[in-house]
């Protein structure tokens, strides 16, 4: 995979925490001690690195790590995986949304993580490598994850598997619970609820290839996390029991944004590092 721009600025961290917080803009400028207008600067997008750590300390976010961000310090170093792991990143209207691969080299089996907008460059390293692609795992059921499920489905006639705790897009769809264990040739998947983004938000965590692997969809991104107005303080802490506690070389297939692992976003997101 080229590479992908980070999903996030520092200034949507701020605007992140400070909206799951539900902490207004003359609250937030009080606590940190900064004026209204210097807060909208950096909230629009302009790093005054006073402002924004100041403004860090009142978010729980780490300043250092933010105002790495700000000043494009930091962009994670990207593991490669020699077989068996395949990226896909696919434009929806004004973003792009990643998908992945995984496969059994023996075998020749596979599961898929999401689907992207479109399936059909997953189709063709399916076809180009001679695999059987056995399932089909949602993250979760928002649109850009699963434009392409539908034809994926059809041409390779896998099970299509998502959470029962929000509605799988697809008819004949199985549900999984937490802690779900499944098996592709040598590989084992597990199912992890890291639920806030959405109800049913799952990451897969696959051990047998070359390094441990998390599907993590929209939990987190390199230097961010996925957004929710509602269930915010929900994401925050199901992603660090649950993925950041995995082990320190696990790399984190996100939903949108780069490749990273566990350690580099203990050491670099600013709303883990300290």
């Amino acid at each position: 995979m080229a590479r992908i721009p980070l999903e996030d600025n520092f200034n949507d961290v701020i605007n992140k925490a400070q909206r799951g917080l539900g902490i207004s803009d003359a609250d937030l400028a009080k606590r940190a001690e900064v004026s209204l207008a210097d807060l909208a600067a950096v909230q629009g997008g302009k790093p005054i690195d006073a402002v924004l750590r100041r403004v860090a300390r009142h978010l729980n976010l780490s300043p250092n790590a933010l105002e790495d961000l700000a000043h494009k310090r930091w962009y994670p170093q990207q593991v490669v995986f020699p077989r068996s792991f395949a990226a896909f990143n696919t434009p929806c209207e004004d973003i792009t949304v990643n998908s992945y691969l995984v496969w059994d080299p023996r075998d020749r089996v596979a599961a898929a993580f999401d689907t992207g907008a479109t399936s059909e460059p997953m189709l063709d390293l399916i076809q180009a490598e001679g695999l059987t692609l056995r399932y089909i795992f949602l993250t979760h059921s928002h649109e850009d994850h699963v434009a392409g499920l539908a034809p994926l489905a059809a041409k390779t006639g896998a099970e299509v598997w998502g959470s029962e705790l929000e509605p799988v897009p697809h008819p004949g769809a199985k549900v999984f619970r937490e802690n779900a264990h499944f098996h592709v040739g040598t590989l084992a998947i597990k199912t992890l609820l890291t639920a806030g983004h959405s109800p049913g938000l799952t990451t897969f965590y696959v051990t047998g290839l070359s390094w441990p692997l998390a599907a993590v969809g929209d939990s987190l991104f390199a230097s961010s996390l996925g957004g929710s107005e509602t269930r915010f303080r929900d994401q925050l802490s199901s992603t660090k029991r649950k993925i950041l506690t995995l082990p320190r070389d696990t790399v984190l297939a996100c939903g949108h944004g780069p490749l990273t692992t566990v350690q580099q976003e203990r050491d670099h997101n600013p709303f883990f590092a300290r």
